[in-house]
């Protein structure tokens, strides 16, 4: 079996009171030797169109493991999924709030 074609089933979010410490947390993430980072989307940036997101804003890696333990058991190539939030973003995103982004997603055939 290829897992190397599957995305999102590993997804974890880490919450911070600040930009610096979420800017020191990418930091660690891109410097650590187990980890391949893939991609990097951040929705923080001026540039960023917040009308693609409803508002929302968070900074999402995918990245992969590539560990002695990922390589023994031939998942290092699986890609997972962590998101950087501010506090303040994910108060927003709640329950509710996530139930309005699939409707909102969903309305604009994503």
């Amino acid at each position: 079996h290829n897992v190397s074609r599957l995305l999102d089933i590993c997804r974890q979010a880490i919450y911070f009171h600040c930009l610096a410490d979420l800017r020191t947390c990418l930091q660690a993430v891109k410097e650590d030797g187990e980890i391949e980072v893939v991609h990097v989307k951040n929705r923080y940036t001026e540039s960023y169109d917040v009308s693609l997101s409803a508002g929302y804003r968070d900074v999402n890696v995918k990245l992969r493991i590539v560990s002695p333990a990922t390589l023994r058991f031939g998942i290092c190539t699986h890609v997972c999924e962590l998101q950087l939030i501010l506090k303040d973003f994910a108060d927003i995103k709640c329950v509710a709030g996530h139930k309005r982004w699939v409707e909102y997603r969903n309305n604009r055939g994503e």
